[in-house]
């Protein structure tokens, strides 16, 4: 839409979200609970970006690529749960037309990026355990810079059409989206244009932008798990399946609880186990990510060791 066109076709200036509703004592309770969570989710992930940055053990593809999820997950969190926050603590739910269109939109981009980097991540594990003697050869240094750049890319240009498409839609009234945060069908159902159109190019998006990664996850790990049953040692499959198990669980946890939304019956039993499902998805997964990597990789958990030991022997001894 043009710049000279938005106020003349859009009436709504701003929506309201509902949230979790509207009891004090709840809001109160779910602010300490979020921001307990947002704490520990920049935390964690911040520490796993260091330390794959600071340790030269972890200068691998796989790392690189943990590194990169990370990064993601702070902007993923860090576009949902301040805006929450905020509301849960002044009770002003009000967000501006196009503060709500922005945050759908670094969300879907990030949403987007994920799903391109669980599978580029996917695709790292299946060289290394099926194909191990061209592994060094194929994930070299720039393959990789590519690999990830592409999955932002990807991300960022999908949704920058589902955006520019929404931009076209007339919102006229009601304001209210029933959701914590600015999310696709929520705001289309706000519009008054008809959006019949706009969910046909968004479920062509979605098709074209998300099957393929999703494709290439589930193929990666179904020669993944063949090579695995094939290694004759217990110890061997053991040690095989540690290297995946980490992204392996992740990869479920996402897609699990995004089929969840979309698989459910529409009413008003689907709106509330929508925002509980979505809770997972956008704030309980970038929290489980780095704990999951941390406390079942070994190599993380080495890293981890030799840091503190670096800390406590550069502190001053007392007198």
């Amino acid at each position: 839409m043009a710049d000279g066109d938005w106020g003349n076709q859009t009436l709504v200036t701003e929506f309201t979200l509902l949230g979790f509703g509207d009891c004090s004592e709840l809001q109160t309770v779910l602010f300490l609970l979020f921001f307990t969570i947002y704490i520990m989710t920049m935390a964690g992930n911040i520490f796993i970006l260091v330390l794959v940055v600071a340790d030269c053990h972890l200068h691998t593809p796989m790392y690189f690529f943990l590194g990169n999820l990370s990064c993601l997950e702070i902007c993923y969190s860090s576009t949902i749960l301040p805006r929450l926050l905020a509301s849960l603590l002044t009770g002003d739910r009000t967000v501006l037309f196009s503060g709500c269109f922005l945050q759908f939109y670094f969300f879907a981009c990030l949403a987007g990026a994920e799903c391109y980097l669980l599978s580029v991540m996917s695709y790292d594990r299946y060289l290394a355990i099926c194909q191990p003697l061209h592994y060094a050869s194929l994930m070299h240094g720039r393959f990789c810079l590519q690999l990830a750049g592409g999955s932002w890319l990807s991300g960022f240009l999908a949704n920058s059409v589902t955006i520019v498409f929404m931009s076209r839609l007339t919102f006229c009234g009601p304001n209210e989206i029933d959701h914590f945060f600015c999310d696709f069908t929520p705001m289309l159902k706000l519009s008054c244009s008809d959006a019949e159109f706009m969910e046909r190019v968004a479920f062509t998006l979605a098709a074209v932008y998300t099957l393929p990664p999703f494709t290439l996850t589930l193929t990666s790990y179904v020669y993944i798990l063949i090579s695995i049953l094939r290694i004759p040692s217990s110890r061997g499959r053991q040690r095989a399946f540690s290297t995946c198990s980490s992204h392996l669980i992740v990869v479920t946890v996402f897609y699990g609880t995004l089929s969840m939304i979309y698989m459910l019956p529409g009413s008003t039993m689907r709106r509330d186990l929508h925002k509980t499902f979505s809770v997972f998805y956008t704030v309980l997964t970038p929290l489980a990510n780095p704990l999951i990597y941390s406390l079942r990789n070994r190599e993380v958990k080495e890293a981890l060791r030799k840091a503190l030991r670096k800390l406590v022997a550069s502190q001053p001894c007392k007198p």
